[in-house]
């Protein structure tokens, strides 16, 4: 079994989880970081990463896998490390106050305070009812496209109507060989002008589009060969297809930290706006994972809760030492040896 020594875990490695790394090693403190996804950025690299944000300070807009790439240079100084791929399982808090966390994998990290930066939580695929559809996953079926590059010149359907189905009708439409999007409503949930675009794109012929439509099964001999689409409720239609991308959204849910005996309110963690500390002396909760009176879900609340976690932290990695702030503009960025 491994087992990794450093001052702060931070599970998530979200842009919050990331931004923590910089604030914590600006006080000399190190930093391990778990996350359940096999790649750094939480949501912004798994759900949007081509989309713009428009409400980071100092940039009119940067695009959400941009923001990640750019907080992993940020943090390169202090050199932090991973463990990704893996779900953290069990928090046993130590008799010397501190903490061991595990993974799914039998990972251990050793440290002196835990932040939780989570974002919302595990996310699991919302997944539509058809009765054949897991046994396809992972052989056709995917509920989430990580590498466009994977449909090229393959025939893929899509099915849903919100931004994330949208986005990526839009964008697969120039990659793969046959598109179709399949979505049960007449008009779309997702951005108007993105809901625009796919009209455009179904008249010219680039897409199939079938409105008040809904896949009702899948087909294939160890992989997906073909879909069943009934469409307006009284008409079957088959169509043959390498992928089925059901993009229906994604269900957050805390998982194993529901059991790990932290004060919960409708499904997040409270805290203490002080410090953004838990019930559990050691443990903060930092981003859209906690909730406090007057909380906002914004990546630039995360930023500010994660300096201040940091401050609070550093009183319990150094007891004997007093807190001293220094400006970046003065004391630079003192690199970790």
């Amino acid at each position: 079994m491994d087992r990794i020594t450093t001052d702060i875990c931070i599970v998530g490695a979200g842009p919050v989880g990331l931004f923590a790394v910089f604030e914590a090693g600006l006080l000399k403190m190190r930093c391990h970081v778990v996350d359940a996804l096999p790649v750094v950025g939480g949501q912004l690299a798994e759900i949007y990463p081509k989309k713009p944000i428009y409400d980071i300070p100092g940039f009119p807009s940067i695009l959400a896998g941009e923001l990640v790439d750019n907080l992993m240079k940020q943090i390169e100084p202090f050199h932090p490390t991973f463990t990704l791929g893996e779900r953290v399982e069990e928090l046993d808090k130590q008799e010397d106050g501190t903490f061991i966390v595990r993974t799914s994998e039998g990972t251990e990290i050793a440290c002196k305070v835990v932040a939780i930066a989570g974002g919302l939580g595990s996310f699991e695929p919302r997944k539509p009812a058809i009765e054949s559809l897991e046994s396809f996953e992972g052989k056709g079926v995917t509920y989430m496209v990580r590498d466009p590059e994977l449909f090229r010149s393959k025939k893929v359907v899509l099915a849903g109507g919100g931004d994330s189905a949208l986005d990526w009708a839009i964008y697969l439409a120039g990659v793969a060989e046959e598109l179709t999007l399949v979505h049960r409503g007449s008009t779309f949930r997702g951005a108007p002008e993105s809901a625009e675009k796919v009209l455009t794109l179904a008249e010219e012929g680039q897409i199939k589009l079938l409105l008040k439509s809904n896949v009702t099964d899948v087909q294939g001999n160890g992989k997906v060969d073909a879909v069943t689409v009934l469409i307006d409720n009284k008409d079957e239609h088959k169509i043959e297809t390498d992928y089925f991308i059901p993009l229906f959204g994604l269900v957050p849910k805390l998982g194993p930290l529901e059991n790990w005996g932290l004060e919960l309110e409708k499904g997040a963690i409270v805290v203490n706006t002080f410090d953004y500390s838990t019930n559990i002396p050691g443990v903060y909760a930092i981003g859209d994972i906690n909730t406090y009176p007057g909380k906002l879900k914004l990546i630039l609340c995360g930023f500010h809760e994660s300096a201040l976690m940091a401050q609070s932290a550093y009183n319990i990695i150094y007891p004997d030492k007093k807190f001293v702030l220094k400006y970046t503009t003065v004391n630079g960025i003192q690199e970790l040896s």
